[in-house]
């Protein structure tokens, strides 16, 4: 085990870095934080911060040298630089499970691999294997296989003309082209796997996304007890395939009432922010966990939640881009028994840039989501 006081590493410096710093500060350890923006939300509470790329030796021998032990907060750090420091530290999770994360084609043909639920997919490395791709998979969104998120780096495309046109203008990146499902709903889970094999699950979420951007998290998902069941199953199956130590998160489309597999993020998830509030032990605190070998916490919900996400355009007049930029009214927040609002210390606001969340908990999971949406739409939240 790695105790307190020691000193931990952490690669990338967003709102999910921040929060590890704040829960590993709780516990008793130093956080040095790697990142290459002077503004970092995690940098700017952290023990130490390094102001340096993924791919600075310097600053990743300073970092193993530090630290007992070294995590991440978001997939794309260089699988080079989680081997690299693996030679000196533990790194948790590791490059080969990052890897797999990291890169849609490397995902999709893990999770077709390993026999686990997903949509039908073909691989496009060129403009040939458009041409060659069954036209059955359209309708299609065509995604790059790596750095797209939050719906960035996504076309729907609805024949392979406007698959090649989509394909040009990504510059002829790889990509993955996938069926579009019809969607009954989406669905995650969140867990913690240590070192031992041993695995935590949160309860299954329920998520509403618009423009591609997670909006609301409703937790317990309001589902059938065996979807609920089985997305934990086959996210346990995910961890325990990857050999994975860490927090890993698991989205889930339901299409026709079956789970398909969406997508896999090796760290804590927007997904998961409820669990600060609403459960036992946080995410974050679980990622604290399993990177020092502590035991893991109890994964227990205590409480129903919906989590909103507070996004850049509140802080515009109107939400327009024209608009004048303003602090938005948190009284409007502040003043809701049970709500808990969390926000990132980002240095500016933009439109589609998660600035913080809120989290409403209560008793009555009906009541909560009501008081949820009611403190969403006073906020000045529209529907797209």
């Amino acid at each position: 085990m790695i105790l307190p006081p020691a000193t931990l590493g952490m690669l990338g410096g967003g709102q999910l870095g921040r929060f590890f710093v704040a829960a590993a500060h709780e516990m008793g350890y130093k956080v040095w934080v790697l990142d290459p923006d002077p503004h970092s939300p995690a940098g700017l509470i952290a023990d130490r911060h390094l102001q340096a790329g993924y791919d600075d030796f310097t600053a990743l021998d300073q970092l193993a040298e530090a630290c007992a032990a070294v995590t991440t907060e978001f997939e794309n750090v260089p699988a080079a630089t989680l081997d690299y420091l693996a030679k000196f530290v533990p790194v948790r999770p590791g490059a080969a499970a990052v890897a797999v994360c990291q890169n849609r084609i490397a995902e999709k043909s893990f999770l077709r691999d390993n026999g686990l639920p997903h949509g039908p997919f073909a691989v496009i490395q060129a403009e040939a294997d458009i041409a060659a791709a069954d036209a059955g998979l359209y309708p299609a969104i065509l995604k790059v296989a790596r750095f797209g998120y939050d719906g960035k780096g996504q076309a729907r495309v609805a024949n392979a003309a406007e698959a090649l046109a989509a394909f040009r203008q990504f510059k002829g990146e790889p990509c993955v082209l996938e069926r579009m499902l019809s969607l009954d709903y989406e669905v995650s889970v969140v867990l913690a796997r240590d070192e031992n094999g041993k695995v935590k699950c949160f309860p299954t979420v329920e998520n509403q996304h618009s423009r591609g951007i997670l909006d609301v998290s409703i937790a317990p998902a309001r589902t059938y007890a065996c979807q609920r069941d089985s997305a934990q199953e086959y996210a346990e199956r995910i961890a325990e395939r990857l050999g994975f130590i860490g927090t890993l998160a698991v989205e889930f489309f339901v299409s026709r009432g079956e789970l398909y597999v969406n997508e896999m993020a090796p760290r804590p998830h927007n997904s998961g922010h409820h669990t600060i509030d609403a459960c036992v032990t946080s995410q974050y605190e679980q990622q604290v966990r399993a990177l020092c070998g502590l035991p893991l916490g109890e994964a227990r919900q205590h409480s129903a939640s919906v989590m909103v996400n507070l996004l850049g355009e509140l802080w515009y007049e109107g939400g327009s881009p024209q608009g004048r930029y303003r602090e938005p009214d948190w009284t409007l927040l502040h003043t809701v028994p049970g709500l808990r609002l969390h926000l990132y210390a980002k240095h500016h606001a933009r439109h589609g840039r998660k600035m913080g969340h809120f989290t409403v908990i209560g008793d009555d999971p009906a009541e909560v989501l009501a008081k949820a949406m009611a403190a969403r739409a006073a906020i000045g939240i529209r529907d797209e």
